[in-house]
């Protein structure tokens, strides 16, 4: 190991954590880290998937928690590797995780990974400044390299046979007297990777500072080669009409040279009442977790300032790519200041109506063409309407909704198109969706049958979007698909009720409860009348806790609904034949031992009764305590009696192959069956077959 480096990442105007956020998307940058093979998380950074959006707003969130997001946003290890190791990339992955655990001890979260882009294999470490246990922030004074840093680094050296590190070689940006090679070596790499990472001169020197270097001019040496480093006339303060679409196509690649190509442009050219020029993009977004704010770069006269917008435009738009160059942005103040800032808010609402009219526009002129990048359109267009109120008033007419056939309608075709068959008794007008089409594909089916449409919404932000539409109108209602029976999601009139008296019903509920699953969610039985041919069980979703626990995942302050299990009904068709066979199945088989407990509970029942009727009208204290320990005898005895007969009604659901195969039919139908319990299943399905 050559050289093991400390820097820390201090906060920015606007955005404090900025530089942390750059610095996390930096060392797990895909193609430096073998498409993220390299890539890792300690046991105290939580994230469903390693993502540095997820990363980043973990460690937001611990600053959040314990109040203390302002300061020093985090610390950046840099450990580099000598070429006299001959370490493979994952055992310096294995090397960089033993030095975290040694020194962080599972308390500070962190993410590492190797880069093995370059000619020298090395290794970066960022971690949060704050302790996710008891919120104490980190500081390193002077002194604790040689006591606490420089120990642990050598104890996992030695393990691995490795060169230890002295304290001379220790590089801090103090001293590194007779082993400048080394360094030099290790700058070469750094500013290897800034090469790749930058596109101007500016966002050169701007990317040094952001590291913790330092630059001082020197010399200039000249070339054969041609090195054009600035660009005295770029793209966006050319004339529109200048301009080709291959020509936009072009700059985008040469500002994000790894994206796909984006949807369209949008090129602003304003020099009264303010000066502004750029071009915004609207990027493709392949899943949720490549959404990442910050990527349109601030310019003042074609001088790079920062990548980071927030406060200039709106926060919707933060999700755009692209470049804005004003010379009327005020620089280097606070975001409050920003937003009271007149020529600011005239900057915004003018690239905020832009925005609007050019969508408008694509839509009224290219319908064709605006439906089919709809798919990639509608979170820029849900965000918008979500954070922005004028924006959701221009938006309106032009936001789409998609169905399960794959037709796209504005909310006025399609109200229009499903008001008179999906309005419900009580007038809403009740719009049926999906989540996922091949996952809710019987439910689906099912609302067809009844001449229902059925929506797709599977986006990120579906969900609150379903409940700004409903907060819009409050007579229309978003149901999906398996939140209840068919004949309930939209009620016509009164529907038809089971003829199970609520004896058998009762029964019942403990036959089926005996193979309900133990884990994975909640689960009650209900019995309805939904015909012969209809399924004999199906489970539905609660729509209002699952719509908040989708929410949750999104909002950390909805944490009370994302910690609740999933709720489910196993409904049970009483009309369905195999049911009604396993009712009197049950009752054939049970009679000879229920019988003798039904009539137990009658009769203490009877003497219960019997009580309440001699004491009847007095008060609590006249009542003899005599009959008030009587009165707790026989329910004692009832509960008892009760417990017993549940006891034997489950272990005859246990035995019962056939309630367990309904049962997991339907937890099949819904994704819900994995594992040991698909395993019985199948052999189960084997065995009746034979």
């Amino acid at each position: 190991m050559a050289i093991s480096k400390l820097m820390h990442m201090k906060e920015t105007a606007g955005n404090p954590s900025r530089h942390l956020k750059r610095a996390i998307e930096y060392i797990m940058n895909p193609e430096k880290t073998n498409d993220q093979k390299y890539v890792k998380v300690n046991q105290a950074l939580y994230v469903n998937q390693i993502n540095s959006e997820q990363i980043y707003e973990r460690m937001l969130h611990t600053k959040r928690i314990f109040g203390k997001e302002w300061g020093r946003q985090g610390y950046h290890f840099i450990i580099s590797f000598a070429d006299q190791d001959h370490i493979t990339p994952e055992e310096a992955v294995q090397i960089i995780d033993e030095i975290q655990r040694e020194y962080l001890k599972d308390v500070y979260e962190c993410v590492y990974a190797v880069h093995d882009n370059t000619e020298h294999l090395h290794g970066h470490l960022i971690f949060n400044s704050i302790d996710c246990v008891k919120g104490m922030k980190y500081h390193y004074k002077k002194g604790d390299w040689e006591k606490d840093i420089l120990p642990c680094v050598n104890k996992v050296c030695k393990k691995w046979g490795l060169k230890e590190l002295r304290l001379e070689e220790r590089v801090d940006q103090e001293r590194y007297g007779e082993h400048k090679n080394k360094w030099d070596d290790f700058l070469r790499a750094e500013i290897d990777d800034m090469i790749q990472e930058v596109s101007t001169y500016q966002e050169f020197l701007l990317e040094l500072t952001k590291r913790d270097y330092e630059w001082k001019d020197g010399k200039y040496v000249d070339t054969e080669e041609d090195n054009i480093i600035n660009d005295t006339n770029p793209l966006w303060t050319r004339k529109p009409s200048e301009l080709k679409e291959e020509d936009y196509q072009k700059f985008y690649r040469e500002l994000y040279p790894m994206a796909q190509d984006p949807l369209f442009h949008i090129h602003l050219n304003v020099d009264y009442p303010f000066n502004l020029t750029g071009i915004l993009y609207f990027p493709k977004i392949d899943n949720k977790f490549e959404i990442q704010k910050n990527k349109i770069q601030l310019y003042s006269n074609q001088v790079y300032v920062s990548d980071s917008v927030e406060g200039i435009v709106p926060e919707y738009l933060t999700l755009l790519h692209g470049v804005i160059d004003s010379p009327d942005i005020p620089l280097n103040v606070s975001r409050s200041y920003l937003q009271s800032d007149r020529n600011v808010k005239k900057i915004s609402n003018h690239i905020t109506k832009k925005v609007a009219d050019s969508l408008t526009d694509i839509f009224k002129n290219n319908r064709e063409e605006y439906e089919k990048k709809w798919d990639d359109l509608k979170v820029f267009i849900q965000y918008g309407m979500l954070t922005d109120e004028k924006f959701a008033e221009r938006a309106n007419p032009i936001v789409l909704l998609k169905d399960t056939d794959g037709k796209y309608f504005t909310l006025e075709e399609y109200e229009n198109l499903v008001k008179v068959n999906q309005t419900d008794k009580d007038n809403h007008i009740v719009y049926l969706y999906a989540t996922d089409v091949q996952e809710q594909y019987t439910y689906i089916q099912a609302a067809k049958d009844k001449g229902y449409d059925v929506l797709v919404m599977d986006g990120q932000l579906d969900t609150h979007f379903i409940n700004h539409i409903e907060q819009k109108n409050a007579d229309h209602k978003f149901l999906r698909v398996d939140s209840d029976v068919i004949d309930k999601l939209i009620p016509k009139n009164e529907t038809k009720e089971t003829d199970w008296s609520e004896a058998e019903q009762e029964e019942m509920k403990d036959v089926f409860n005996a193979q309900l699953p133990k884990e994975g969610g909640m689960y009650v039985v209900n019995f309805e009348a939904l015909g012969e041919t209809a399924d004999p069980v199906l489970i539905t979703r609660s729509e209002f806790m699952r719509r908040m626990k989708e929410m949750a995942a999104m909002n950390p302050g909805m944490g009370f609904y994302g910690a609740m299990d999933d709720q489910f009904t196993l409904v049970v068709n009483t009309d369905h034949k195999l049911v009604k066979n396993i009712l009197a199945d049950e009752q054939k088989e049970m009679a000879a031992k229920l019988e003798p407990i039904d009539f137990e509970i009658k009769e203490n029942e009877g003497k219960k009764t019997e009580i309440d009727e001699l004491n009847k009208g007095k008060k609590e204290d006249e009542i003899p305590q005599v009959d008030k320990d009587r009165k707790k005898e026989y329910d004692d005895k009832i509960n008892g009696l009760r417990k017993q007969k549940q006891e034997l009604l489950q272990e005859y659901g246990k035995g019962n192959q056939v309630v367990g195969q309904l049962i997991d039919l339907a937890l099949l139908a819904n994704g819900l069956l994995k594992g040991e319990a698909l395993n019985k299943f199948v052999k189960r399905s084997v065995e009746l077959i034979k």
